[in-house]
């Protein structure tokens, strides 16, 4: 593992000088990590929303907040500094730029070919949810490359039949 160490939040909460959410679930930071942080902690919010980090208890238990420059808030927490960018939306969308026009031309591929798939066979599908077809996935992403230059390595059938099974190797 490279020296890295696995830890609970809340561990992980005490000597962190950085803490950046990406988990899109709720609360991942919450009362119990404020009181374990250090002075000056960092926290941001790649995941989900605003709501990983419980920002509400954090302003009602701060004896003060304050906006010392643009996308950065300041929260005196019982007597240390819990710093907080973008005021806990998703950094990149709050006090960036966003997502680079790379990663948004391929999104919208997937929601433009999934909208098509759609058209193409709503007669059969339920009222319910779908993973994309592989196909679909496959095509944007080797489109996408051709585009960036590369070049795509086509698997042998005998490739393919070994990622597809559990049979080899285990023996």
């Amino acid at each position: 593992m490279h020296g890295y160490e696995v830890k609970t939040s809340l561990e992980a909460s005490k000597i962190a000088d950085v803490i950046v959410t990406v988990t899109g679930n709720r609360h991942v930071v919450d009362v119990h990590h404020f009181d374990a942080m250090k002075d000056g902690v960092v926290l941001a919010n790649a995941g989900h929303f605003d709501v990983e980090i419980n920002l509400v208890e954090l302003e009602n238990i701060s004896t003060t907040v304050n906006r010392i420059r643009e996308h950065v808030d300041s929260y005196d927490y019982k007597g240390k500094e819990i710093l907080v960018l973008g005021e806990g939306r998703l950094v990149n969308l709050a006090a960036a730029t966003g997502h680079p026009a790379s990663v948004m031309d391929m999104s919208f591929a997937n929601q433009a070919l999934a909208s098509e798939w759609i058209k193409d066979n709503y007669k059969d599908l339920e009222n319910k949810v779908y993973t994309l077809p592989k196909a679909v996935d496959q095509k944007i992403a080797a489109t996408k490359l051709k585009l960036m230059g590369g070049q795509l390595e086509v698997l042998t059938e005998d490739q393919v039949l070994y990622l597809d099974s559990w049979e080899f190797g285990t023996s």
